[in-house]
């Protein structure tokens, strides 16, 4: 295996965990998704972005707050 196909491999991996975890958060915290919001979450490849939306998930008050493209 090349190591760029390991390289996506494992970066796809920590997009899917991130996703996972920001989803577990909002749950926890009781904030309801839509379909909409909860399909940008699950099919964000940007590991990058998905880490920048897990911090303010666990004070916004929606899900909408959480999920936007610019900080």
């Amino acid at each position: 295996m090349s190591e760029e196909i390991r390289d996506e491999g494992r970066a796809e991996g920590r997009a899917e965990g991130r996703a996972e975890g920001l989803l577990l958060v909002l749950e926890a915290r009781g904030i309801p998704l839509t379909d909409e919001t909860r399909e940008k979450i699950t099919t964000c490849t940007d590991p990058q972005l998905l880490r920048q939306w897990l911090h303010p998930a666990t004070t916004a008050a929606t899900a909408e707050e959480v999920v936007v493209e610019e900080r």
